[in-house]
């Protein structure tokens, strides 16, 4: 195996957050050197690091002379740089993968002390298809809340009834997307969940794929949720999506709800190892072409498809809400141990559309869908 560098913190850097199941704010240095993994990180972070289970040699910063870098004018930016660069020296790396987001500044000084780097975006991406125990933990407890969040949600929409303003009201007041992501919101804290953002459109919104959504609700017009929580203690995200329609929904509605919802049942029984994303991807394109639908496949190539299938079938899911791997026109092989997020969906500029998503898990024996939730229109 290579040896490895990684320098980030462990909030923003999916890559290192895999390597060290711990939110650190504040970046260090991670390296696998001839087999052993070293952490070189601030004292301050000490006594958590080295509770973590994993082998690692855990290095502060002082043993690479931070002190004396400080009193010899550094400010903390370069003494930090320096001592980085100590670190490499000291722990015998001449030759490193780094991820393709690797800092510039530091891989400049590297390069300047002799060590080569090499960018290996696939080494990186590959380490996280395998989902750890951990992770999956976290997955399901995303999942868990996503549910709650979405019976808050709907226990909302069940309440309401049509005012002679033409909207939705509940509670003396008209009902909105922005009530109804408060409830989720809520109920993702009252979970342990984080989001900074979530979908929650309607009407002619709903066919903007990713339109945050806003306003008064209708009655008979879809209602698209999209909720895509983390779990802090794993850093691990769940992605779940359901289309509602309070009242009676346009025949066409129905039709593409019950196209869409065909199409996940066929991607969840059709994901397993060996199966890559592009077969899953062009098998939901027959099931849509065939319905007269056009898809990615389809249209002309050059040209932006705005209605039908216009997008991928879905993507890996885990440390980010969308990674390896790809579950569209380019997709690879599916492994065991990987985390797809499945969402087919129809739309129509002007008119809307219908999503519905589960994460699933692909095991030797195909995939196991997170989400015990049903998929009915109506909510």
């Amino acid at each position: 195996m290579p040896d490895v560098l990684i320098f980030a913190d462990t909030v923003r850097d999916p890559a290192l957050r895999h390597e060290v199941p711990l939110s650190v704010g504040d970046p260090f240095f991670y390296a696998e050197a001839g087999g052993t993994r070293h952490i070189v990180i601030s004292s301050l972070e000490l006594p958590r690091v080295e509770a973590l289970p994993g082998p690692y040699a855990i290095h502060p910063w002082e043993e690479f002379g931070l002190d004396e870098l400080l009193a010899s004018g550094l400010d903390r930016e370069g003494a930090v740089l320096e001592l980085l660069v100590r670190a490499a020296a000291r722990l015998g790396i001449r030759e490193a993968c780094v991820p393709h987001d690797f800092p510039l500044e530091l891989a400049d000084r590297l390069r300047a002390d002799g060590v080569q780097l090499t960018v290996d975006r696939d080494l990186f991406a590959g380490r996280r298809r395998v989902k750890t125990e951990a992770e999956i933990a976290g997955i399901r407890r995303a999942q868990r809340g996503t549910e709650a969040a979405l019976d808050a949600a709907r226990a909302l929409l069940r309440d309401s009834a049509p005012g002679p303003d033409g909207f939705l009201h509940q509670g003396g007041a008209i009902l909105t997307c922005e009530r109804l992501k408060a409830a989720i919101r809520a109920t993702f804290l009252e979970h342990g969940l984080a989001a900074d953002e979530l979908i929650v459109s309607t009407g002619a919104q709903t066919a903007v794929g990713h339109d945050e959504g806003s306003g008064p609700i209708r009655p008979n017009e879809p209602v698209l949720l999209d909720l895509f929580p983390r779990d802090p203690e794993s850093g691990c995200h769940t992605d779940m999506t359901r289309t509602w329609v309070w009242g009676t929904p346009d025949p066409e509605l129905v039709a593409w709800h019950a196209l869409c919802l065909r199409s996940l049942n066929e991607a969840i029984a059709g994901a397993r190892p060996g199966v890559t994303g592009k077969e899953l991807h062009f098998a939901a394109c027959d099931l849509f072409e065939q319905a007269g639908q056009p898809t990615q496949r389809s249209k002309e190539p050059g040209t932006v498809l705005a209605s039908g299938f216009y997008h991928a079938l879905g993507h890996g899911v885990g440390l980010e809400v969308h990674e390896e791997p790809g579950v569209g026109r380019s997709g690879g092989a599916f492994v065991a141990g990987d985390v797809l997020a499945l969402e087919p969906g129809l739309y129509r500029p002007g008119y809307g559309g219908v999503r519905l998503e589960d994460t699933v898990l692909v095991t030797p024996a195909g995939a196991v869908t997170f989400a015990d939730y049903p998929y009915d229109l109506e909510p």
